[in-house]
């Protein structure tokens, strides 16, 4: 997106320092629920970090998009091209992967039952291999969307939308076809990133300077799109700028400890050395572990504090949980902290620092005096080493991803206070959005841009990730 800004240069040892810097000491978790934790992001419930990382397992999935082999085999060399194309769920679709399709090449096939799930009793976990030992591995289309038990069970939830969505359209048109069913899934997937996650992670007046119609109420074709950095000749591309920096917020939300139903006793850890409290997956965890949904994605009038309140994202500010200094040996071998994972891999890819981008984009760049490294609370703010403690060499060069994080904090003026992201990190991780969508001649931006989701999931006239997951539930045929 920024071709002509020169690259940020830092050595590995700053970058090290800053990455230790970034990651919060170790605190025993809150024995109980009945207080708001200040790490909490009062704006954003914690399940949006999940649907980030699901999002972003779907933009960047495999060579081989069932969508576009589909409509163009011999654009061998498009074939990476990112969508929101669900390609993660579909994988190749029924005739290339049907191990994965129930017999009738409609139905995607699920797991055995869980339990601990009130709210749906017919939970399932994803259909599993059986090997004679060792973990069962999931049989599904991206093997990341099995990484940790959240983001396992949500992509469970969207095979269990497929097969909702075939039921809704048979009874209106029985002879239905499975591309009809998928292009129907897809849209109100589409839908859910442009109209709900983007909207929380970024503000919705950001998604309405790129993309005007949604405020003016007139024609996308009256009221243009406005890309004013992310341009592309012939397909849309994934910006370095986007997957290696701005769209690294999310690990700034990571909460260390989460409790997925309210029938179990205690909550469970994002990573711990014991497996029957760890959430780390590739693995068959245990059968009581189904999810509550209502405690990630507030329904509406969720209590703020209880067993059954919904769970808030942390902030996205520059500090990381202390589990994700340590990462186990599965998700990381040689560098074990995520926030020096993330820093080199940005020096590696030559990006600019964060003052020279918001330079570019005309926006106010943030004094070295108020780019701090912590936690956005009270208690933490006021002792917040500065950025340039670490090395002086960071004065007016920040790394990328670091200042995108800096940026959204300058939002914290309390704790309750809720925190998107900024003008530069909200800009690009809109635009590469709203790109992505235009640039797909399949999306439903492109193809139908007056369209909106089916009234029979709609919930007094929106269509929400915890609709969709509803609706989910309503399959009871899983």
């Amino acid at each position: 997106m920024f071709r002509t800004l020169p690259e940020a240069e830092h050595t590995d040892e700053e970058l090290t320092e800053l990455g230790e810097a970034m990651v919060s000491e170790a605190e025993n978790p809150p024995t109980g629920e009945d207080k708001i934790d200040e790490e909490e992001n009062q704006g954003i419930d914690a399940g949006y970090t999940y649907l980030g990382q699901f999002i972003d397992h779907d933009l960047t999935f495999d060579p081989a998009s069932s969508l576009q082999k589909q409509n163009d085999p011999n654009a061998l060399e498009d074939f990476r091209t990112p969508r929101f194309d669900l390609d993660n769920v579909y994988g190749r679709g029924p005739d290339d992967t049907p191990f994965m399709y129930d017999d009738d090449g409609m139905h995607m096939l699920l797991g055995r039952p869980l339990t601990g799930n009130p709210n749906d009793l017919n939970t399932r976990d994803l259909a599993r291999n059986n090997p004679f030992a060792g973990d069962k591995r999931a049989i599904i289309g991206d093997p990341r969307n099995d990484e940790n038990v959240i983001i396992s069970q949500l992509q469970v939830a969207f095979i269990r939308f497929h097969n909702r969505m075939i039921k809704i359209m048979q009874s209106t048109d029985p002879q239905v076809t499975f591309s009809q069913v998928q292009q129907m899934v897809r849209w109100h997937y589409q839908w859910v990133v442009l109209h709900d996650f983007l909207p929380t992670i970024v503000g919705k007046k950001m998604v309405e300077k790129v993309l005007p119609h949604l405020k003016t109420g007139k024609s996308i074709y009256d009221s243009k799109p406005d890309l004013d950095f992310y341009h592309w000749k012939e397909s849309p591309f994934m910006p370095v700028e986007f997957s290696v920096a701005a769209y690294r917020f999310g690990h700034s939300m990571v909460r260390p400890i989460y409790r997925l139903n309210t029938t179990l006793p205690n909550r469970q850890f994002i990573f711990d050395t014991n497996v029957f409290i760890s959430l780390v997956g590739f693995r068959e965890f245990p059968s009581t572990w189904a999810l509550d949904w209502d405690l990630f994605f507030n329904p509406g009038g969720a209590p703020n504090t209880g067993i059954d309140r919904t769970q808030k994202a942390y902030k996205i500010d520059t500090a990381l949980v202390n589990p994700l200094g340590n990462l186990p040996d599965p998700v990381a071998k040689v560098i074990k902290s995520l926030a020096a994972r993330n820093l080199m891999r940005g020096r590696r890819m030559g990006l600019p620092s964060g003052q020279a981008v918001a330079r570019y984009m005309h926006l106010p760049v943030i004094a070295d005096a108020d780019l701090k490294i912590g936690k956005a609370t009270e208690e933490d703010s006021p002792t917040n080493k500065l950025l340039t403690d670490i090395s002086s060499n960071f004065a007016d060069n920040a790394p990328l991803w670091y200042y995108i994080l800096a940026e959204a904090q300058q939002q914290f003026k309390k704790d309750s206070t809720p925190i998107t992201l900024g003008p530069v990190g909200g800009r690009i991780v809109t635009e590469v959005f709203v790109g992505l969508l235009l640039g797909d001649k399949h999306s439903f931006l492109s193809l139908n841009p007056a369209w909106t989701p089916l009234p029979e999931v709609m919930n007094g006239g929106e269509f929400k990730m915890i609709d969709l997951l509803h609706q989910a539930t309503k399959d009871t045929d899983a």
